[in-house]
């Protein structure tokens, strides 16, 4: 892979290129914000002491990583900007600082019957990393977690 590492957000087209290269381009960006928090966070041992200052300026992005790094399908969008593959979908969250993760795919995937499985799975990988996310439920028994970064004692 060549350019810059774009976390996949599941609301655009799947990146191109080969999935092995993709791979190892997210194990590579996952061990760069553990660095980061190493680094920030003054705990050279212990990197998932709860998230960088980094995370915290671009939660999306951060979350985004996590939910790919633990082996998280994305959605995906296809070129006419239609949902083509089932998974996750990040996005800012209401509040400053927050995430919103849902459970899309396209029509006719039964993407919204395995929605609760699936983003208990994101928020065990998310909660794992030091964001906590808790799931809601809205109209037409839509779900979605709600993520934010842990806080740290002594910040």
């Amino acid at each position: 892979m060549k350019g810059t590492f774009e976390a996949v957000t599941g609301d655009a087209c799947p990146p191109a290129g080969n999935a092995s290269e993709r791979a190892s381009a997210v194990r590579e960006a996952m061990e760069g914000l553990l660095q980061i928090r190493r680094l920030m966070n003054g705990h050279l041992t212990e990197p998932l002491s709860g998230p960088a200052d980094w995370e915290r300026r671009q939660p999306v992005r951060a979350v985004a990583l996590i939910l790919e790094a633990a082996g998280i399908p994305p959605s995906a969008l296809d070129a006419e900007g239609r949902r083509c593959a089932t998974g996750y979908c990040v996005r800012p969250g209401e509040q400053p600082g927050t995430v919103r993760v849902e459970w899309l795919g396209p029509p006719g995937s039964g993407a919204a019957a395995r929605q609760h499985e699936a983003l208990q799975r994101c928020a065990r990988a998310l909660e794992d990393a030091g964001w906590p996310a808790l799931e809601y439920r809205g109209a037409r028994k839509q779900r979605w977690l709600e993520a934010e970064p842990l806080v740290q004692r002594g910040r």
